[in-house]
């Protein structure tokens, strides 16, 4: 029988342990009879998992590995029968391409499962009324806290399709007591509700539950969210292809991974990308992730890529693994804008179908600890003429709305104003 939320946060750490085991060897199972592609080569290596040494024997998987040679092939990791999936969502790849998402009912109720934990730290109750501060398109982004909210019985109102003003006035109107939305974007509505004269301190919201890119549990970010709205942020963590695995301590001064559904190993590389040794405590390291409920799309050892420090005896309530500060980096050159994972070559992609022959710099800043996305493109055009004169540059412009749902900053350069080497060009600039 299934523990409660409760129970399995004060779980000591060899009966949690215990749990774990006994998830992992029914996932391994299942990986075994499907003769999942993902793992034929790992299963035909390590047929059984006999202790935790043989677990921690298995490859590590990368993001690379998880996506199909061109568009049009399908996702490596959601490999079940069409009928088997009732839900399609998608998230930027590395290639230029969106990587596809798909979860099958058991896999959602799970998703809003783990969703319960990052509810239960925000005391929501079916008392409250939440807005959607979020656009709802093909990125899974609030979906399943949408779904988790109406499934604890609060009245959630949607925010997508709507201006920022007209997000305001609607939480003014419903009497909202929670919002959720990232933490760039509840800086944003700060803003623009002081344009527009509205006191956020003398609103009904006292929570703002935030997502989708590091910030939460950083003290600086927090108090710039806090301070304007008068109202407590709850950070949350997760990944499209993972599942959603933070919810805050009770000290807000980091995440706790909901080991009960997933495993969490913290791994050191060197270098040459090799892996060093597991983490001591509050050693910053690579977070390394099993997911033991998704049935749909199994992860065995993912690296994340999320830079975390972990401890496990810091005096919480709580005897899950703290992350100490919440994710603190990436060992990639992955950014995080707005809450959707770039990489630089998915940028490049795009660029070279629009313009192939242009030259250009992409320019990466972090402003208040959140990641900044700007490009240089050598054009005779202004994006901002309004005289047809915009031809490639527009087009770019919608190409990035398009696929990665953002809208990109664009600076068009003097022609030959751009570096060159005699080598490959460095059209990445890393000022973070």
């Amino acid at each position: 029988m299934e523990l409660s939320r409760p129970e399995f946060r004060s779980m000591d750490r060899e009966p949690l342990r215990q749990h774990q085991w006994a998830r992992l060897q029914r996932v391994w199972q299942r990986l075994k009879e499907s003769r999942h592609p993902l793992y034929q080569e790992t299963i035909a290596a390590t047929p059984d998992l006999r202790d935790w040494e043989s677990f921690e024997s298995l490859p590590f998987l990368n993001k690379s590995d998880l996506l199909g040679d061109s568009r049009e092939d399908p996702s490596k990791l959601f490999t079940q029968p069409r009928q088997a999936y009732s839900r399609a969502h998608q998230t930027s790849g590395s290639r230029g391409w969106p990587m596809p998402i798909f979860d099958t009912s058991d896999d959602w109720r799970w998703w809003l499962n783990c969703w319960q934990y990052v509810l239960d730290a925000a005391d929501v109750t079916p008392a409250d009324t939440v807005m959607m501060a979020f656009s709802f398109g093909p990125f899974i982004g609030f979906w399943t806290a949408n779904d988790a909210l109406v499934q604890r019985g609060c009245l959630v109102v949607p925010g997508g399709g709507l201006s920022s003003s007209a997000r305001l006035q609607m939480m003014l109107d419903r009497e909202c007591t929670v919002v959720c939305c990232t933490p760039t974007y509840a800086m944003h509505l700060a803003s623009v509700a002081n344009e527009h004269g509205i006191d956020l301190k003398g609103s009904s919201v006292s929570r703002l539950i935030v997502a989708g890119e590091p910030g939460g549990s950083v003290p600086e970010i927090r108090r710039a969210i806090e301070e304007p709205w008068g109202a407590r942020v709850i950070d949350h963590a997760g990944a499209s292809e993972l599942g959603a695995w933070g919810f805050p301590t009770a000290d807000d001064r980091g995440l706790h991974i909901i080991e009960s559904e997933f495993i969490a190993e913290f791994v050191v590389f060197d270098e040459e990308d090799r892996a060093v040794r597991f983490a001591e405590p509050g050693e910053e390291s690579e977070l390394v992730m099993t997911n033991l409920g998704r049935v749909g799309g199994p992860i065995v050892r993912y690296r994340t890529g999320d830079i975390v420090r972990p401890v496990w005896d810091h005096g919480l309530e709580c005897q899950f693994v703290k992350l100490d500060g919440g994710v603190i980096g990436r060992a990639d050159d992955m950014l995080v804008i707005r809450g959707v994972n770039v990489f630089p070559a998915s940028i490049e992609a795009i660029i070279r179908q629009t313009m192939p022959e242009a030259e250009f710099r992409m320019i990466a800043t972090r402003r208040e600890h959140l990641d900044q996305l700007s490009i240089d493109i050598e054009s005779a055009a202004k994006l901002e003429s309004t005289n047809g004169s915009l031809g490639d540059l527009r087009e770019l412009q919608n190409a990035f709305r398009e696929r990665l749902a953002l809208r990109v900053e664009i600076t068009s350069v003097p022609m030959g104003s751009l570096p060159r080497s005699e080598g490959k060009s460095k059209r990445f600039v890393d000022h973070r």
